[in-house]
């Protein structure tokens, strides 16, 4: 690097302005691609009904000494999206049942805010029927949804050329309508009960609320994406330029000793000239 300055003496400098001139190319291409106009974010609009006053069916069987409590209840099909039971109140070994004959995904897990390492999509499984049980008259959750498509919940993004042409992306995927949407829901108990326990089904349907362009902080994103490059190339260019110093430093030491060692010679003929 040494004989390449001293042949070309701008060549630091050429290195240096395009070094500058790459970091900021490559910031603002980056910059570039975070703000693409292409993704649209949507919001859906969130109904809850929560169903806690009917009064179920009393099923006995002699035969094997239990009890059956029927609720049937009647969900709203449209864009509905979760399906919650709660059962209070309960004896012990009671059986808890969710059934919907268009089938609803659960998981013991789901729901569950201390579940690890779990993920609906992979691990939620579609079934007409879901159980639960009460050995000691806890109270039993079943927490159903009727997919396993995030997009269909809350929120979600789409990828369009058009506002319009996103907003249609958006409904396609809200717009669902799940039927029969009839629940029953079943609780066994053992022995000849009098008093039923208590229920709340809470069913959830969303529907289209607004979209918007997915945009964010420029100012932010910018400073990343700057700050991110520069500690790319300076991963190339400290240790070059660490080496140009570094030859420069040994050169400097090395253009002192020698004039050192002239001044020592011109002082030992300076010292011969005055001896003769």
């Amino acid at each position: 690097m040494q004989k390449a300055l001293a042949q070309n003496p701008n060549l630091l400098r050429t290195l240096l302005g395009l070094s500058f001139t790459l970091i900021f190319l490559l910031a603002y291409a980056v910059y570039g691609a975070t703000i693409s106009p292409s993704y649209y974010v949507y919001e859906t609009d969130t109904n809850s009904t929560i169903d806690a006053d009917s009064e179920p069916t009393k099923l006995y069987n002699d035969d094997t000494n239990e009890t059956t409590w029927r609720w049937t209840m009647s969900a709203d099909g449209d864009n509905l999206t979760w399906v919650n039971l709660t059962a209070t109140e309960l004896s012990r070994e009671s059986t808890v049942r969710l059934t919907n004959s268009a089938g609803l995904y659960s998981h013991s897990k789901l729901g569950d805010p201390d579940a690890d390492d779990f993920s609906c999509e992979d691990k939620c499984y579609q079934n007409t029927t879901h159980e639960g049980y009460s050995e000691d008259g806890e109270d039993v959750s079943i927490i159903s949804m009727t997919t396993t498509d995030p997009g269909r919940r809350n929120n979600g993004t789409v990828y369009a050329k058009s506002l319009s042409s996103a907003e249609e992306k958006a409904r396609d995927i809200i717009e669902y309508f799940h039927s029969p949407s009839v629940i029953i829901i079943e609780i066994t108990e053992i022995g000849n009960r009098t008093t039923s326990p208590n229920i709340e089904l809470e069913t959830v349907n969303e529907d289209f609320d607004y979209i918007e362009v997915f945009s964010i902080d420029a100012g932010t994103e910018f400073l990343w994406a700057l700050a991110a490059v520069i500690g790319c190339f300076s991963m190339i260019l400290i240790p070059s330029f660490t080496i140009y110093f570094a030859a420069q430093a040994k050169e400097k030491k090395a253009e002192l000793k020698l004039q050192q060692a002239e001044d020592n010679v011109d002082v030992s003929i300076d010292k011969s000239e005055q001896a003769n």
